[in-house]
């Protein structure tokens, strides 16, 4: 059993985000939906709160209204294998938002998401610091991160 769950606070777009969040990441789902009551202090019906699942580790997400919102201080990081799932987490998640610098995006949400190989922390362990060092000036010229651009920075001689 899951201990700690992320808990993300919307205006009032929750079901949207959520729909959107589970139909980018496989093995997705939408776990449970509650709604507003006779009591409010939402619409009665509308959309409360909602439980999900992005890749079996489960989200709330609640349609708190305009009281707080998403800052960077707070991301989601997602390690890639390959230049495709970099790329296709890349384009679906910034559709609409905003894409930053170093593998960083914002989604239309407003909420933070890296997206990074796992070839990147490997790159910046290495114990020669003159190539750690090279990926490092590489990857802060990029926005989305390319495999091959760190790897021709961590091989150059």
């Amino acid at each position: 059993m899951q201990k700690i769950t992320p808990f993300l606070w919307f205006d009032n777009n929750a079901e949207e985000a959520v729909n959107f969040y589970v139909s980018i990441f496989k093995n997705s789902r939408i776990v449970n939906m509650s709604r507003w009551g006779d009591a409010g202090p939402g619409p009665k019906g509308a959309v409360m709160s909602v439980t999900f699942e992005l890749f079996g580790q489960e989200f709330m997400a609640l349609n708190g209204g305009p009281t707080f919102t998403f800052s960077p201080a707070i991301s989601f990081f997602v390690k890639c294998e390959t230049q495709e799932e970099v790329d296709e987490y890349w384009e679906k998640l910034s559709a609409g938002g905003k894409k930053e610098r170093c593998g960083w995006l914002k989604d239309k949400y407003g909420l933070s998401w890296q997206i990074i190989p796992n070839v990147l922390g490997r790159f910046l362990q290495e114990k020669d610091p003159a190539k750690s060092q090279r990926v490092m000036k590489a990857m802060m010229q990029m926005d989305k991160i390319d495999i091959k651009g760190l790897q021709r920075a961590y091989e150059q001689s």
